[in-house]
């Protein structure tokens, strides 16, 4: 198979995609309610911690897979391999990472079909004048519709697939330049109102500073999971993109780049979302519901609440969306590698993924009590084994090929930042990565 002949169109086109890969839910949803539920700055500091020695060296590894084998995950993976004169089936780690990312979508979509609603919702003042209980009420009654589930879910697969379908440099570069920078606009004007609220001092002062007391092993493994999540590591998407990376960029200096946005999307949404809430005297752990329900309960009593709640939901979309097309462009390359026209193979991932998706939809009515593993429904399935096996699972294959199997000149041309940077990463991957993602995936089993 020859090398891929596609490239970004620039550097900062690569940086964007990355980003644009990472920053989605995980940042938006999962972070603040994740932060809520573990202390608030103590879980902040680790997150940051574990971004870096956990999180950047094995985002480093996978996009350094892909540059050097300048192929789709599973050829990168297989060439990289006969190189090293090891077994060819590494190959198949391109494939789970392509499942992975499969699963991820089919639920990522649901989702996001829900910020669809509480966007239109928002917009139309439904959530004002109406009590706590009634907006919880309401959450259920549409998670309870399959048709109005439905509907969102494939409006937003369409979106997501017709960007895809448009290629690289007309539809996945030339969205990402101009929805990454208006979701950091958006981000910035909510943290601006969130300046004004009650609760902007008692927020801040609750995300930084950190009582360390409040360390516990719960907190530490929850961090150390999140920071894996969050980057988008583990599922070959960014070993795809590291084929299409530009020859003379920095690998170090892009992901440096990638963890900064990154991490500023959490923090800035924390703040943003934690200022609203405790200027309303509610409780940052409210877990999960934290965006869908108690987030339109504390806007609906602010000066301006419709408005800044619907800007809020406008976010979400935005993130998730990007997300999602630069999650599912993988997906879509291996199918075009095989010979399908880019068209076709968009078309085809996109109704596969919105198939099994509605599993997900369904799991909240008429399957909610068909039961699959462990007592979970669908959904509960597809939210908890992609993101808290296959992902530490598919990270610590791609941290082994390419910390202790490729070749190290190879490695270290890739990876593009001299012999002693080089030592740094292989060493930090081989010993402290690694071991992490083993406490990650043992923590998810126990």
């Amino acid at each position: 198979m020859s090398e891929t002949l596609e490239r970004w169109g620039s550097r900062r086109a690569f940086i964007l995609a990355v980003t644009g890969a990472a920053v989605g839910l995980g940042n938006i949803w999962r972070f603040p309610y994740m932060t809520g539920e573990n202390g608030g700055a103590v879980f902040l500091l680790l997150y940051v911690v574990f971004v870096l020695i956990l999180g950047l060296p094995i985002m480093m590894a996978e996009i350094l897979v892909g540059r050097a084998g300048r192929r789709g995950p599973m050829h990168a993976l297989a060439h990289l391999a006969r190189q090293a004169g090891v077994s060819p089936h590494w190959r198949w780690l391109g494939l789970f990472g392509a499942l992975t990312v499969f699963f991820i979508l089919s639920f990522y979509s649901v989702v996001s079909g829900w910020s669809i609603e509480y966007l239109i919702e928002s917009v139309n003042g439904n959530f004002s004048g109406r009590t706590p209980d009634e907006i919880g009420a309401s959450f259920d009654a549409f998670l309870a519709d399959p048709l109005r589930m439905t509907f969102n879910h494939t409006l937003f697969m369409l979106l997501t697939m017709s960007v895809v379908a448009a290629g690289i440099s007309g539809g996945l570069e030339r969205l990402n330049n101009l929805l990454m920078p208006l979701l950091y606009i958006l981000l910035v004007v909510l943290v601006g109102y969130a300046v004004t609220t009650d609760g902007f001092g008692t927020a801040m002062a609750w995300l930084f500073t950190p009582d360390l007391e409040a360390i516990t092993l719960s907190v530490v493994l929850n961090a150390m999971g999140h920071a894996f999540f969050t980057l988008a590591v583990g599922a070959c998407a960014l070993m795809a993109y590291g084929a299409y990376m530009p020859d003379h960029q920095s690998l170090p200096r892009a992901v440096a780049a990638v963890a900064v946005l990154d991490v500023a999307v959490a923090l800035l949404a924390g703040i943003a979302i934690f200022s609203v809430v405790f200027s309303q005297g509610m409780d940052p752990a409210e877990g999960p519901g934290l965006m869908f329900v108690t987030l339109p309960i504390a806007f609906s009593d602010l000066p301006g609440g419709p408005l800044w709640l619907g800007v809020f939901f406008l976010l979400l979309l935005l993130a998730t969306w990007t997300s999602s097309i630069n999650l599912a462009e993988p997906l879509v390359a291996i199918l075009t590698d095989a010979g399908l026209k880019r068209g076709k193979a968009a078309a085809l991932i996109g109704s596969s993924v919105w198939l099994v998706g509605l599993l997900s939809v369904f799991s909240f009515s008429s399957l909610s009590e068909v039961k699959w593993l462990a007592g979970m429904n669908f959904f509960e399935l597809v939210t908890t084994v992609p993101l808290e096996f296959f992902l530490p699972i598919g990270g610590l294959l791609i941290a082994i090929f390419a910390a202790w199997i490729m070749p190290a000149n190879t490695a270290m041309r890739s990876l593009d930042a001299g012999p002693g940077g080089f030592r740094l990463w292989r060493g930090l991957v081989r010993y402290v990565s690694i071991p992490l993602v083993v406490i990650v995936l043992l923590s998810a089993l126990w």
